[in-house]
Order: C-alpha cells, then sequence, then structure tokens
C-alpha cells in the first residue's frame, strides 16, 4: 500500500463522498428497513480482499464447487445439495482507482436433473484509496440479487460485506462481517442476520501460499441461532500466482454443524483483462 499522508488532511473529495453514502446505505439497510438467514450457499466460495480492479480492465473468474456430502432431500422446497456441482461466472469491471462492479451468473449441475440456471446477482463495491494512508485496506461491497426457488428459500436477497485485510510479511489476514436481509422468502422474518467469513494465509514461496478460510452463517442479529442450526464451514486452502493476470485457489471445505454441508470441493480460476490504457498506464494487481 501507497503512504502519502495522514487522513485527517484530506478534503472530502469524491471517493469520501462516495464512500459516506455507502456507509449511510449500510446504515439505512441495517436500522431503516422492516425485518433473512441466508445460508451460506455453495456458489461463490470466497473471502475477499480488499483491492479493487484496475479501471479499463476487466476480471473474469470461474467458481467451480462440488458438494461431495449434502443434504440428500429436498428441505423447504429446496432441492438436495449432495453431489451437485455448482458453478458460477463473476465478470468484475473496474471502473475508477477506488470502485469496480460485479456480475454473477449463478449454475447448477444436479445428479439427476442436468445444468440448471439459478439466479443472477450485481455487486458495486468501493475502497479506501491507498493514498489514504490506512494501517489496514477497507472497502464496502452491496451484493443484491435473485435465486429461484428451487436453490434457496429466499429468492431477493441484500447483501452488505465491509471488507478489512492486511499483508503482515509473509503473512495476509481478512475479515468480512457481512450481513445478510431477505426481501422475498421465509428469511423476511429474521430481519437482518451475520455471515462473518475470515481468512488468514502464509506465503511458502514467491508463488505459493497456504492457510485457512472460514464460513459461518450465525442467524439473525435479534438473536443467534443455537449452535447446532448455525452454518460452520472450515477450508484450508491453497492460492497460486502464475503471473500478475491470474488468480488460482484450491480448497477442501468441512461443515462442523448439521446444517451445513459437510465436505465442499472448492475452485476458483480467475484472468484479468487490461483494454487499451494511456502511456505509463499498468495493470494494478492486488495489494500495489
Amino acid at each position: 500500500m501507497e503512504h502519502c499522508g495522514p487522513v485527517k488532511q484530506l478534503p472530502m473529495n469524491r471517493p469520501s463522498r462516495i464512500l459516506l453514502c455507502a456507509l449511510f446505505a449500510s446504515w439505512f439497510f441495517v436500522y431503516g428497513l422492516s425485518s433473512s438467514a441466508r445460508a451460506q450457499d455453495n456458489y461463490e466460495i470466497q473471502v475477499y480482499g480488499y483491492d479493487t480492479v484496475a479501471p479499463r480492465s476487466t476480471m473474469v473468474e470461474i467458481h467451480s464447487n462440488f458438494t461431495a456430502e449434502g443434504s440428500k432431500m429436498v428441505q423447504d422446497g429446496v432441492l438436495p445439495s449432495n453431489h451437485a456441482e455448482h458453478e458460477t461466472l463473476e465478470i468484475t469491471q473496474g471502473i475508477n482507482d477506488w470502485a469496480e462492479l460485479g456480475f454473477y451468473l449463478f449454475s447448477s449441475i444436479q445428479p439427476d436433473g442436468g445444468w440448471q440456471w439459478v439466479g443472477d446477482h450485481i455487486r458495486p463495491r468501493v475502497r479506501v484509496p491507498h493514498s489514504w494512508h490506512w494501517p489496514v485496506g477497507v472497502s464496502l461491497s452491496n451484493e443484491i440479487g435473485y435465486q429461484r426457488r428451487a436453490f434457496s428459500p429466499d429468492t431477493w436477497t441484500w447483501e452488505i460485506r465491509p471488507i478489512i485485510d492486511k499483508k503482515i510479511g509473509r503473512w495476509y489476514l481478512s475479515f468480512n462481517p457481512a450481513l445478510d436481509r431477505s426481501f422475498h422468502g421465509p428469511g423476511v422474518n429474521q430481519g437482518v442476520t451475520f455471515s462473518p467469513n475470515a481468512k488468514f494465509s502464509y506465503d511458502f514461496t514467491k508463488k505459493i501460499a497456504g492457510g485457512l478460510e472460514y464460513y459461518a452463517a450465525y442467524g439473525s442479529l435479534a438473536g443467534f441461532d443455537a449452535l447446532k442450526d448455525q452454518q460452520q464451514q472450515f477450508f484450508p486452502n491453497i492460492d497460486v500466482d502464475f503471473g500478475p493476470q491470474w488468480e488460482f485457489n484450491f480448497g477442501v471445505g468441512v461443515g462442523t454443524t448439521r446444517s451445513t454441508d459437510h465436505l465442499i470441493v472448492k475452485c476458483i480460476v480467475g484472468r484479468r483483462f487490461s483494454w487499451p490504457h494511456g502511456p505509463g498506464a499498468k495493470l494494478k494487481t492486488p495489494h500495489d
């Protein structure tokens, strides 16, 4: 991260106003709307880093998640997850140095039901610029969209995900204390729910890092679910650096409660594409 001066000397510039608007939207999300238990789904299993895609660049990612041991019966009208392959296409466009816009296309390959479209989400995200000299990376993601009733009891949902991360030598730490709300489905009555995600990893070499990711869904902020009804997953994982344009993450997740799929294999492959830039411009990579 660059260090160009203390935050207190910054004027209320455009990034500042956008971030304040995003924070206000978060407050409105939690306190201003009528009262989701959004389950930890198996479509995009990822702990976010704070950085955004560079302007005039596009990140294309494929999330491939196979549930080796999951639910085996229809539950509340939702198809079983056991031996289902979930494929998600994520396309993220950099807008400027501190904002991006992402789009998700979810699909599921059922053991006996073929390949089906599940839904779509859109995700704007803003971050604190490097020049603000903050000791940690901070960004804020908003994700809203639709999933078909056969794959989720709550069809329209909104997630607000604060992102805090830090690189310390060979160690990397990230925390995503996500808040979820349902607008259509049984989860509406739960109001805002808490789904924290976290990651730590260690650079074994310049190209390979390994660590642990944690995903959970605790339930409503008005009162967490009993532990047996919460979702808790731990993913030992590996990140491989194939170059500044590439992203690769692989992990095997173990669920530790009865409400969690017990064994999931996930893989993320991403490729950055840079469009024509002005003289002297370069492609940004995470943690520049």
